[in-house]
């Protein structure tokens, strides 16, 4: 068996000793801090980026101030057929979009109890007639007095005359056409009540047509004869239609606050009768103009972009456009603007943009 000295014995127990005393390195506590600092510095550089705007680039163009206005095609030269008179519609001659002349009967009104008033006038015309004969036979003879005479003749003339506002009452119930053109519309049937004033045909003149449109009173001391008009109509999608202001009515309506433009067409235009129009009456317009978006515009500057940041710049405006406005002084072209130019941005901030996608119109 073997056996420990003293000294073998004794540096066996010091052993633990020297393991108790040493002292790990802290990884986790480190690798904390890294974090903290690596999170810290990603929310520096993204606050440093500065806010997501869009951006538009300054080109040249044509500028337009435009007048909106809306309307409806009509033809330049047509009528209105409206009766006279309360009554049932017996007859119409349904001749929508056919050719009538001035005087062509297009419908007719039950005029039973007319002419059974005029055929009761006609028999008092003859009861009077023969009583101012017989007058006339007595006075004569001397055996009737002037008095009676002058009544039989006046109660005569007083028949006929009734005769001949009923024979032109008559005329009440036909309604007939009040010019050579086409019938445009056909309204009412056969049994239908129709009061006067309403209207069953729209006879005219399919060509020339025009735009009768109205406009704010606020515009209308920039509408002039011969301005030039794009229009518009939901049946030809975005297709700008052209036509040219030919009247502007001297007195406007003033409970609407509007005035009524007319504006003409080409002959060769594909609106129609009855269709709804939006205008835009171009009362200014200048080309190769420096172009701005509208909504790039703050009050009279801009917020022009260079080196990354934003900066507020006055500028001077000329034609203000409904899509884009002129610059006259301040901006040139081909610099980027942030186009919306939104409250939120701060002159001399750093941004990011959104390049621009398509040029102001």
């Amino acid at each position: 068996m073997d056996m420990l000295t003293p000294d073998q014995s004794n540096a066996n127990a010091a052993t633990p000793a020297v393991d108790r005393g040493r002292r790990r390195f802290p990884w986790s506590g480190l690798l904390s801090i890294v974090l903290v600092f690596g999170a810290l510095a990603g929310l520096a550089a993204w606050w440093q980026r500065g806010p997501l705007i869009s951006t538009a680039r300054i080109t040249r163009g044509t500028a337009a101030e435009i007048v909106y206005a809306t309307g409806a095609v009509e033809p330049e030269t047509w009528s209105r057929s409206t009766p006279l008179v309360r009554g049932r519609i017996v007859e119409r001659c349904r001749c929508e979009g056919k050719p009538v002349k001035a005087g062509d009967v297009l419908a007719r009104l039950d005029d039973k109890e007319a002419l059974a008033t005029l055929n009761d006038l006609r028999a008092q015309e003859d009861f009077q007639r023969h009583e101012f004969e017989r007058q006339t036979q007595l006075l004569a003879r001397g055996a009737a007095t002037s008095q009676a005479y002058q009544r039989s003749e006046s109660d005569l003339a007083r028949i006929r005359a009734q005769i001949a506002a009923q024979t032109q009452r008559l005329d009440y119930f036909k309604l007939v056409a009040p010019m050579d053109g086409v019938v445009l519309k056909e309204d009412g049937e056969v049994g239908d009540m129709v009061d006067p004033g309403t209207i069953l045909y729209r006879v005219g003149l399919e060509k020339p047509l025009w735009v009768v449109a109205d406009v704010n009173e606020e515009d209308i001391p920039r509408v002039q004869v011969g301005q030039k008009a794009l229009l518009r109509a939901d049946a030809f999608g975005n297709q700008a239609l052209p036509g040219t202001v030919k009247q502007i009515t001297p007195a406007g309506d003033p409970v609407a606050k509007t005035f009524r433009v007319r504006i003409g067409l080409p002959d060769d235009t594909p609106l129609r009768v009855g269709m709804s129009v939006e205008a835009n009456i171009v009362s200014r317009e200048k080309i190769d103009a420096v172009l701005v978006p509208a909504n790039a515009v703050v009050g009279n500057s801009l917020m022009v972009i260079e080196d990354g940041r934003v900066h507020r710049r006055a500028v001077r405006i000329g034609i203000r456009g409904s899509a884009a406005v002129e610059v006259l002084d301040g901006a040139r072209e081909g610099e980027l603007v942030a186009a919306p130019a939104t409250a939120d941005i701060k002159d001399g901030e750093r941004i990011r943009m959104v390049e621009p996608e398509t040029s102001p119109p």
